[in-house]
């Protein structure tokens, strides 16, 4: 895999965010998803060197809670918080303009922060993307349920890591998953406060996605347990510039369980001109 480039930056609330990077071209953002140990480079590991290898410039933050970034306890982490600071973190980094690749609460950030500065962002590439739906509904599906653990308690090991990392691809796809992600997440994981994912307070951007005219590519796992797969809709029945790919039994994780073809119809998706 190509060597990842660090870096630290301050933002407003004196918090820091991690920024990873490699290679050289325009810039693509890949915004992860939440959970216990989640991490720029952990999440896209199987994409870094496939975009690097097509001209691109892969840009890794961690969000705030997250990764190698600052976790602050005793606030709440709403999507606004997220969302400002590793915008605020990308403009330090001088990145001035991107296309933003979202999975699940990335795909919130994504189109959030696509709303917020629509000049900084080119196309969207969401997987699974979370903010769609109100904040209560995600907590009716199966895959929540299959979250709750000692995440945050002496009591949370690797065996629970590997467990919650499993429920987020198909059952096929579980006993493909590297050791090493699950021990990177695991080490996360054991640096973070109850408060990112008890106290995440998300809104609904469903009714707002039309507002966004940048190219949009969104890919979903048919068997996704944590947000569900009718959500293409709502950027088909809204933005005049969108496209879908479901892929069959595939669950949250589009982007690990079926790398090769994510980098390949996401990498044409950005080479497109015009």
């Amino acid at each position: 895999m190509a060597d990842l480039r660090e870096t630290d930056h301050q933002v407003s609330g004196g918090y820091t965010i991690h920024i990873a990077e490699a290679g050289q071209g325009p810039a693509v953002v890949f915004l992860h998803g939440s959970g216990p140990g989640a991490s720029g480079a952990s999440n896209f590991r199987q994409n870094i060197q496939a975009f690097v290898d097509a001209g691109y410039r892969v840009i890794l933050p961690d969000m705030i809670g997250y990764g190698a970034s600052s976790k602050p306890e005793g606030i709440d982490y709403t999507l606004s918080l997220f969302t400002d600071t590793v915008y605020e973190a990308l403009r330090a980094h001088g990145i001035e303009k991107a296309s933003l690749v979202g999975n699940s609460l990335g795909g919130g950030v994504a189109i959030q922060m696509t709303l917020d500065h629509p000049e900084f962002a080119e196309k969207l590439i969401l997987m699974a993307p979370g903010c769609v739906e109100e904040q209560a509904s995600y907590f009716t599906m199966p895959g929540i349920a299959k979250m709750v653990s000692g995440f945050g308690s002496p009591d949370f090991n690797i065996e629970e890591q590997k467990r919650l990392v499993s429920n987020l691809v198909h059952p096929d796809f579980a006993p493909k998953i590297p050791d090493q992600l699950v021990a990177e997440r695991f080490a996360v994981a054991k640096t973070q406060p109850k408060d990112v994912l008890a106290r995440m307070r998300t809104p609904n951007l469903g009714p707002r996605v039309g507002e966004i005219t940048q190219p949009i590519f969104v890919l979903w796992g048919h068997n996704d347990e944590f947000c569900p797969e009718s959500g293409t809709r709502y950027f088909l029945d809204q933005c005049a510039n969108a496209r879908t790919m479901t892929f069959a039994r595939t669950g949250h994780w589009v982007q690990v369980e079926r790398a090769a073809e994510f980098n390949h119809y996401s990498i044409a998706f950005l080479n497109e001109q015009g």
